[in-house]
């Protein structure tokens, strides 16, 4: 460049544009401008006597502080040049710049701009260096700031965990990018600031009050109103996997099905209020970060039976008239929650904006790692959709791993009913379950009319599912009454390992097969899935179901499949809802190890003539109907008052069952109804009390007079009346934490109450107790709800 292109350069800045007119002046004009560029114009604010490098150089030592005390002087000498020429610049007498500009151009010595190149080179790695300075030096003067003044750390007997978590944060605060988004910089004063404004382990500040957000008033109440048409639905549950197609390939199956119960439900409800609730449904199993495992095998034979329940807890959800959010990756969850950023180790931004969020432990999982603290803050408000129970044993964290119950899917220490099962199989958990297609009129004359009295399907989509041991005996057996057809996924280079005289149509889509078991006699199970969907909806379509017998039944404790999994439930046979809550004649359950038996069992099924079947909580409107009830009842969020109340003993004293009284002609207890009710769902009105036997858990006891364990009523029995009330006589009354309690040890007369109200279950049982059981009644075809619950 030469000098007169410099000239012209420097008169065009100056000309040009009026901003910059008073950073010239040779060297200084590039030095500066790429100086105070570099260090995000932390300068261009500020007055000479207010520069950082004055105010700081106190706290910098040795050659830092004299190179910048240098950098200093020779700065407020240009800044004074600079607010002279701004002067000049404001003004019309443009020959005036041309002069200066002159003037640069005869002191400008030979090699200027080369040296203005080199030292801009080097002025990034400058201004960095000064950026790491100032930083240090801001962090060391606020440290002193707390340690001397208003940051002292609080010794408050309210926050044990203040000084603890002090120290944490100076040693780690680096540790996330979180930390820093919510202002913290090093300093005691915004570790403080932090711990007892975004968390909560410090007291308040007393000098922050005025910076203190306002709490959020919930927002107003609105009425859900019932939807009858799903199309908004398929657009928020989106497109990109192949489970999310088939899920919408369901759900445009069943919209008349479910139109139609929504409506019935709705002139059922109609005097009812309905809160609108803000809903979040991540589906952890569907996202990348978990491995999507099942999206791939959609086409080829994998297990659908997930995908059905999510397909339906969708429906239920929008269909009942809630805002409902949908997310299938990490990603969309951080959105919709409003995690910051970093590495999972803050709370939330805000409040959390959903009053109820449904997942699974996949997504509890990836919550666990995204949301921080807030996870405990917010957990009374999650869903867990878990196909095979988690009872209360194994959730509680201490409790599973001080006695053996954990396992890699428990311990979230949540209410055991936050859990939501396929099945009404476990009743310390809520039953969520999903629905089958019913049929109108018209398809039930056409299925009595096409009906082949000697055809069976097998249920096993996949060829591992044929390699039973035994399978060829029954198979023979069955071969000699029947045609056998199967549905087993196969590619054309490698066909499925199923015996000869088995008619296989390949995997087939979901109307083709309904049109399969619509002619079937028989549905016969080999052992395996567990608990899938399959055999209520053959069912649905009038076929019979045969499942082999578990003996012994298979469980955790001996069971590879069931080993890990949160429960000590044991599987009688492999379908335990169609065995005990359908049974004959739609549903056989034989040994299939005893030939004769099972030759009887097929002998007997080809004389019976059976209509479709479909228990009313597998129908679109018991499926909205029990979930409704969930939605406007369960609540985890608002703590129980203790009970029994303060001085309640002294008003039971009337009577010896008090607060209890007999059922006529049994030994059933319930609530006395000239007693005051408490609040509480199910109502204490549904409350029937009993004791178990020795080594029997309360769900069979309650099972076995024809009723369902309730755990939500165990508080109200756990106190020392009850044992008084079914007069067992206590030489000693303890409180601790033990699953099986309340409960009676003969060998010691002494009564357990039970300490911590997350280990009230239904399950479990031992030969050193009887147990305290808390009964309900339950409505016909809707064992979740009693007969008062709606």
């Amino acid at each position: 460049m030469m000098g007169s292109d410099l000239s012209i350069m420097t008169r065009r800045c100056l000309l040009t544009y009026k901003p910059f007119r008073i950073f010239v002046l040779g060297i200084g004009f590039f030095s500066i401008c790429f100086l105070m560029t570099s260090l995000g114009g932390q300068f261009s604010a500020k007055r000479p006597s207010d520069f950082p490098f004055t105010t700081r150089a106190e706290v910098l030592g040795g050659q830092e502080s004299r190179a910048l005390r240098k950098i200093s002087n020779m700065l407020e000498v240009i800044m004074k040049r600079m607010d002279a020429l701004s002067r000049l610049g404001n003004t019309s007498e443009t020959h005036k710049l041309d002069e200066l500009a002159s003037v640069l151009d005869r002191i400008q010595p030979i090699g200027l701009v080369e040296r203005i190149q080199a030292i801009a080179q080097n002025m990034s790695d400058m201004a960095g260096r000064v950026e790491q300075i100032l930083q240090r030096s801001t962090a060391s003067k606020r440290v002193r700031q707390g340690t001397f003044g208003q940051c002292d750390i609080p010794k408050d007997p309210h926050y044990p965990d203040c000084p603890g978590k002090m120290d944490w944060m100076r040693a780690r605060w680096n540790s996330d990018p979180c930390y820093a988004f919510y202002g913290v910089d090093g300093s005691d004063c915004s570790f403080l600031i932090y711990l007892s404004e975004v968390e909560w382990f410090c007291p308040p500040l007393t000098w922050r009050n005025q910076t203190v957000t306002p709490t959020l008033k919930p927002p107003p109440r609105k009425q859900a109103v019932f939807r009858f048409d799903t199309g908004a639905l398929l657009e928020l549950v989106g497109t990109g996997k192949e489970s999310l197609n088939f899920m919408k390939r369901r759900i445009r199956r069943l919209a008349a099905q479910w139109a139609s119960a929504a409506r019935r439900l709705d002139d059922k409800l109609r005097s009812h209020w309905r809160d609108e609730k803000r809903i979040l449904v991540h589906v952890g199993f569907l996202t990348e970060e978990s491995g999507d495992v099942f999206s791939p095998k959609v086409l080829k034979g994998g297990p659908l039976g997930e995908m059905v329940q999510w397909a339906d807890i969708l429906t239920t959800l929008y269909i009942l008239g809630h805002n409902l959010k949908i997310s299938v990756s990490v990603k969309e969850l951080h959105g919709f929650l409003g995690v910051p950023p970093g590495r999972g180790s803050c709370p939330l931004t805000g409040p959390l904006p959903f009053d109820l969020i449904y997942t699974d432990y996949h997504g509890l999982q990836q919550m666990k790692q995204h949301l921080g603290l807030s996870l405990k803050k917010h957990k009374c408000h999650i869903r867990v959709i878990d196909t095979f129970g988690t009872e209360p044993a194994y959730n509680h964290e201490e409790y599973a791993t001080l006695h053996g119950y954990r396992t890699n899917w428990g311990y979230w220490n949540l209410n055991s009913q936050q859990y939501m099962t396929m099945f009404p199989h476990t009743p310390d958990n809520s039953f969520m379950g999903f629905v089958a297609e019913e049929l109108n009129d018209t398809a039930r004359l056409n299925i009595q009319k096409n009906k082949l009295n000697n055809m069976a399907v097998v249920y096993g989509k996949e060829a591992s599912m044929w390699k039973l041991h035994g399978k060829e005996t029954f198979l023979s057996i069955l071969h000699r009454h029947m045609e056998i057809h199967g549905t087993v996924y196969y590619e054309a280079q490698r066909p499925p390992e199923v015996p000869a005289f088995v008619k296989n149509h390949g995997l087939l889509r979901q109307q083709e097969l309904q049109q399969l078991l619509r002619k079937a006699k028989l549905f016969i199970g080999f052992g395996f899935p567990y608990e899938g969907p399959a055999p209520l909806e053959a069912i649905a379509n009038g076929c019979i179901f045969l499942q082999p017998k578990f003996s012994p039944p298979h469980s955790s404790l001996n069971h590879d499949f069931f080993r890990g999994k949160p429960t000590s439930r044991e599987v009688s046979s492999q379908h335990p809802y169609a065995e005990q809550y359908i049974g004959r004649p739609h549903v056989f359950t034989v040994d299939f190890n005893n030939s004769e038996e099972f030759d009887a069992a097929i002998r007997e099924i080809m004389k019976l003539n059976v209509e479709p079947f479909l228990p009313y909580e597998y129908t679109c409107e018991g499926m909205l109907e029990r979930v409704h009830a969930y939605l406007q009842n369960q609540d985890f969020c608002s703590p129980e008052a203790p009970f029994p109340p303060v001085n309640s003993s002294k008003i039971w004293q009337g009577s010896p069952l008090a607060p209890f009284m007999l059922l006529p002609n049994s030994s059933i207890l319930t609530w006395a109804s000239n007693i005051t009710s408490y609040t509480s769902w199910p109502p204490l009105s549904a409350l029937q009390l009993l004791v178990s036997l020795q080594g029997e858990s309360c769900v069979k006891a309650c099972q076995d007079v024809g009723l369902i364990c309730e755990p939500a009523l165990y508080r109200f029995i756990n106190i020392k009346e009850a044992f008084n009330a079914l007069d067992f006589q206590c030489a000693g009354l303890e409180s601790e934490m033990n699953h099986l309690f309340p409960a009676f040890s003969a060998e010691h007369a002494e009564c357990g109450l039970q300490q911590d109200p997350l280990l009230f279950s239904c399950a479990g049982a031992s030969i050193k107790y009887q147990r305290l059981c808390p009964c309900r009644d339950y409505r016909d075809g809707q064992v979740a709800l009693c007969s008062d619950c709606l």
